[in-house]
C-alpha cells in the first residue's frame, strides 16, 4: 500500500511551502458546479439495485459500518455490548460480515479493544477536542496520543474550521500533519472537515485536497453532531477528489460519509456513487466507510427479509 506522504520530489510538495503558496494552490482548483453536481449526485441515486445484486450491497455495506456511539452517557457495558454487535452482528446467522470498526472516545478504547478482540473488527477513536476542535495543539495531540496508547487502530480528528474558513490554510495543514505523526504507524487518521460548516461546495474541495496533502488516509464528511452531515453531494465532490488526488500522486486516499445515514436505501445510493466516481478500487471497508449508529440494525432487517422473505421489524435487532 502506498505511503499518504507526499516525497519531496513530488511536483505536489511545493505547494504547502508556504501560506501563500498553498492558498494558490488551493483557490486555484477548478470551481464546483453545484447544479451539475446535485444532478449527477440525484441520477446515480437513481439506479435500481435488486435481488442478487442487492444482497451483495446489503453485505457490503454491513462491513464499512463504523458502529459508533459518541455520547455523554456512554458507558463501559454500552461499549461491550456495541462491540459484541460490531463483531457478529446477528447472532442467529453467521454468515453476516462483521463491522468494519467501532468509534468511540479516547476513554472508551480500551474498553472497545477487549470487547472485539480476536476479531478484524477495528476501533477507532475521536480525538482533537471532538466535534468542536476548539482546544490548543497540544491538547489535541495528547488526546490522540492517549487513544493510540490505549489501543487505536484509527484516529477521526476535527479540523480547526475556524482557522480554515478565515484562509488560514498553512496552520490547518500543519495540524494535520502534527496529529498524522502523533498517530505514528499503528494508527490510520481520518480528517473531519464537518462540511456543514464549511459553507460552500468549494470549500468541501478546497478542504478534500488540504486533508490528502497532509497525510489523510481518510477524509470523512462530518462528525455527526450538526444540522447538515453526510449528503450525495458532498460525498460524490469528495469521492471525485480521492479520485484525481490518486490520479496526480499514485496516493489512494479513502473517504467516510458519516451522519444522517439511516437505511439501507441509502447505503445503497452511496456504494454506486462510489463505483461510478472513484472505482471499484474504494469499493472495500479499507477505502471506504459509513459513520453510522443506527444504519446498521435497518441493514440486519433487509438482509434478514432477503433471506427469508419475511420483514421481522425493529425487534430482531438491538437497540443501541
Amino acid at each position: 500500500m502506498p505511503s499518504t506522504a507526499l516525497t519531496a520530489a513530488h511536483p505536489l510538495k511545493d505547494v504547502t511551502a508556504s501560506d501563500s503558496a498553498l492558498r494558490r494552490f488551493l483557490h486555484g482548483l477548478p470551481g464546483v458546479d453545484a447544479v451539475g453536481l446535485e444532478g449527477r449526485a440525484a441520477s446515480l441515486g437513481t439506479r435500481s439495485i435488486k435481488t442478487t445484486a442487492k444482497a451483495y450491497a446489503i453485505d457490503l455495506a454491513i462491513s464499512m459500518v463504523d458502529l459508533t456511539t459518541l455520547e455523554g452517557a456512554d458507558t463501559p457495558g454500552k461499549v461491550r455490548a456495541l462491540g459484541a454487535k460490531a463483531v457478529k452482528p446477528d447472532p442467529t446467522d453467521r454468515t453476516t460480515p462483521s463491522t468494519a470498526a467501532v468509534c468511540v472516545y479516547p476513554d472508551m478504547v480500551a474498553v472497545a479493544k477487549e470487547a472485539v478482540a480476536g476479531s478484524d473488527v477495528k476501533v477507532a477513536s475521536v480525538a482533537t477536542a471532538f466535534p468542536a476542535g476548539r482546544a490548543a495543539l497540544d491538547v489535541k495531540l495528547a488526546d490522540v496520543r492517549d487513544a493510540v496508547a490505549a489501543g487505536a487502530d484509527e484516529i477521526d480528528m476535527v479540523i480547526d474550521r475556524g482557522a480554515f474558513l478565515s484562509g488560514r490554510y498553512l496552520k490547518v495543514y500543519d495540524e494535520i500533519t502534527a496529529v498524522k505523526e502523533a498517530c505514528g504507524t499503528s494508527a490510520r487518521l481520518k480528517v473531519i472537515f464537518e462540511t456543514g460548516e464549511l459553507s460552500t461546495y468549494d470549500n468541501i474541495r478546497r478542504a478534500s485536497w488540504l486533508g490528502m496533502l497532509a497525510g489523510a488516509d481518510f477524509i470523512k464528511t462530518s462528525t455527526g453532531k450538526v444540522a447538515v452531515n453526510a449528503t450525495p453531494a458532498n460525498t460524490l465532490l469528495m469521492l471525485e477528489a480521492v479520485r484525481d488526488f490518486r490520479a496526480q500522486t499514485g496516493i489512494q486516499v479513502g473517504v467516510k460519509p458519516a451522519g444522517g445515514i439511516r437505511s439501507s436505501k441509502d447505503a445503497i445510493k452511496f456504494l454506486v456513487l462510489v463505483n461510478e466516481t472513484a472505482g471499484e478500487d474504494w469499493l472495500d471497508n479499507h477505502w471506504f466507510r459509513f459513520g453510522a449508529s443506527s444504519l446498521l440494525n435497518d441493514l440486519l432487517m433487509q438482509r434478514q427479509k432477503l433471506a427469508t422473505g419475511r420483514y421481522s421489524g425493529p425487534d430482531y435487532v438491538t437497540v443501541d
